[in-house]
């Protein structure tokens, strides 16, 4: 019998740069795992990836991008920006379609401007302004396209991502609407927090 897992993730990109948030509940069929796993992986100090899917293909992942960065930046003396690391993610997981990672992944970064990108497990890439991931997305996203603006400022955005995963949270049994992981990556760097709610 197949075991049913979930989550929310979000992505919203605006000038001033991108923010990623998810929820941090595991669960596994009816069962709450835990309410404390990080589902948003820095990669590098400007660059991360929301997971949705195989934890362990998305940590191999993870694992594999990160010592890809390090020889882009040893070989060419820069960073990866963002829009390179999706499309090289996007090769991984297309040469990989026979014995795919099961995985859907959000990729955002500022390294020369602000980046935002959804892969599928089989490398489809769609750069966008707001995406979402996870068995909670069709709540996410119908938040997300009625708040976005172009023209939002970082925390505004910051709002709106927290209120499309915790609304997600509130309909879709998987995913935890208790507790939120935020990203904010900016063009001075990238900021985690933890947003709790009580009720």
């Amino acid at each position: 019998m197949e075991k049913k897992t979930g989550t929310t993730t979000v992505g919203i990109k605006v000038k001033e740069g991108v923010v990623l948030a998810a929820d941090t509940q595991a669960s596994l069929d009816h069962m709450v795992e835990t309410l404390n796993i990080k589902k948003i992986l820095p990669i590098t100090d400007r660059i991360a990836i929301t997971t949705a899917g195989s934890v362990g293909d998305v940590q191999m992942l993870a694992r594999m991008l990160e010592a890809e960065a390090r020889y882009y930046q040893f070989t060419w003396g820069k960073p990866m920006t963002a829009k390179a690391m999706a499309n090289l993610l996007s090769n991984i997981l297309n040469e990989n379609k026979w014995f795919p990672y099961l995985v859907q992944i959000i990729i955002g970064g500022y390294v020369e401007e602000p980046t935002l990108a959804n892969l599928d497990p089989l490398g489809g890439l769609i750069f966008d302004d707001y995406t979402a991931t996870g068995s909670g997305s069709p709540f996410a996203i119908a938040i997300l396209e009625e708040g976005y603006r172009k023209d939002m400022s970082i925390e505004e955005a910051r709002e709106l991502a927290i209120r499309a995963v915790r609304t997600a949270g509130k309909r879709d049994v998987y995913t935890g609407d208790r507790k939120i992981q935020v990203v904010v990556i900016t063009k001075e760097g990238m900021k985690e927090e933890f947003v709790e709610f009580k009720e």
